[in-house]
């Protein structure tokens, strides 16, 4: 195989698939990443058999073949590369050539013949969204999957769509973020889970451009995103996602109206009291005007007054200030209401059209003032 390619876009390409490279394995061709070019284009494959992403790159193809070449080293050796066209040249053994300029790299690579392909999934019927959109649900959501793996379908996330729209709903056990996006077209329902790490990886790699469109298929065991190029698939987690509907409640004692801003820099500067590893609520008492928020600690204690509008009862509740914090940050709109019923009871973020919710569950304060 021979190929020739500018420096930026084999280092743009390598750097896409490289998120498909796992960190720890036992098979070594899955730390590769493959280049392929027997197809007439110059493919990148990386694949860690649960999460695989393709992309093509643009070049000159002078001679055909294939290579898996370590993904680490790979990467390294074209980032450091100077800014000019580089060639890749293999010979039988799989001894691979690198050449820029003045620079000669020369490695091993492995036979592209062991590598695992992605897995053939029939492009039926795709959901399409705007590459922003995408980007946004997931960052509107993904800080409340769980992080660790007691409960699989807790580190994914819910794909559910119906007629024309998209609902994505995360939770770990103490919060629940769900977001409605309106689609252009009206879909047969879906309902699908799927992996965190993905949306993180796709997220990262989608432009974010209104413009641009995201094209995903699904199958009973794989999801499929298409844009730019480039090809992610990755296996969904199995099982029945939670009753969400259930967790949901339209109840409400007190009702608040107020500026997002002002909540969230306030809630921000009472964690400077907050050690690493402290788990410290913050305090928020409800009045008729006025909400004050109080902190205390080991470092020091505040205390803070907002002016809200206020709906129904008086209410003192704590919650971990991160869970808000998290919330806060992803909401665009400057005026938030939030709704309670009591201090034991979940509190939740939500617009009027319910295009997004935020669920928190408030933490027992008893014995911290």
């Amino acid at each position: 195989m021979k190929i020739v390619c500018s420096k930026s876009s084999l280092l743009t390409g390598v750097q896409t698939v490289s998120k498909a490279v796992p960190s720890k394995t036992t098979m070594s061709i899955l730390e590769c990443i493959l280049v392929d070019t027997t197809s007439g284009m110059i493919k990148l494959t990386a694949n860690d058999m649960e999460l695989g992403i393709e992309t093509v790159i643009n070049g000159k193809i002078l001679e055909k073949g294939m290579i898996a070449l370590d993904a680490k080293i790979f990467l390294e050796i074209v980032r450091k590369l100077p800014d000019n066209d580089i060639t890749i040249e293999t010979d039988p053994s799989f001894k691979t050539t690198i050449t820029c300029e003045k620079a000669k790299f020369n490695i091993i690579g492995k036979s592209g013949e062991d590598f695992s392909y992605l897995p053939e999934i029939e492009k039926n019927d795709s959901v399409v969204i705007s590459q922003f959109t995408l980007k946004e649900v997931v960052r509107q959501t993904i800080f409340s999957i769980a992080d660790n793996e007691n409960n699989k379908l807790m580190t994914g996330e819910l794909f559910e769509i119906e007629n024309d729209t998209l609902k994505v709903v995360s939770l770990d056990g103490h919060r629940i973020s769900i977001r409605k996006i309106s689609l252009k077209n009206s879909y047969a329902k879906k309902k699908v889970v799927v992996p965190g790490k993905t949306l993180s990886e796709v997220s990262k790699i989608v432009s974010g451009d209104m413009d641009k469109d995201v094209s995903i298929f699904f199958t009973d065991k794989h999801i499929l995103f298409e844009f730019n190029n480039t090809v992610v698939v990755s296996r969904l987690i199995e099982g029945e996602y939670f009753k969400i509907d259930q967790m949901l409640s339209s109840d409400y004692e007190t009702k608040i109206k107020m500026n997002k801003r002002e909540l969230l820099d306030c809630i921000d500067r009472a964690t400077l009291l907050v050690k690493e590893g402290d788990k410290k609520p913050v305090i928020i008492d409800v009045k008729d005007g006025s909400m004050q928020l109080k902190m205390n600690s080991t470092v020091g204690s505040m205390d803070e007054e907002i002016d809200i509008e206020k709906e129904g009862k008086d209410l003192k509740i704590g919650f971990n200030p991160k869970f808000l914090i998290d919330a806060l940050r992803v909401i665009e709109d400057e005026e938030i209401l939030i709704y309670m019923v009591n201090p034991k009871a979940p509190c939740f973020i939500k617009d009027e059209e319910e295009s997004y919710i935020y669920m928190i569950l408030p933490v027992n304060f008893i014995n911290v003032e």
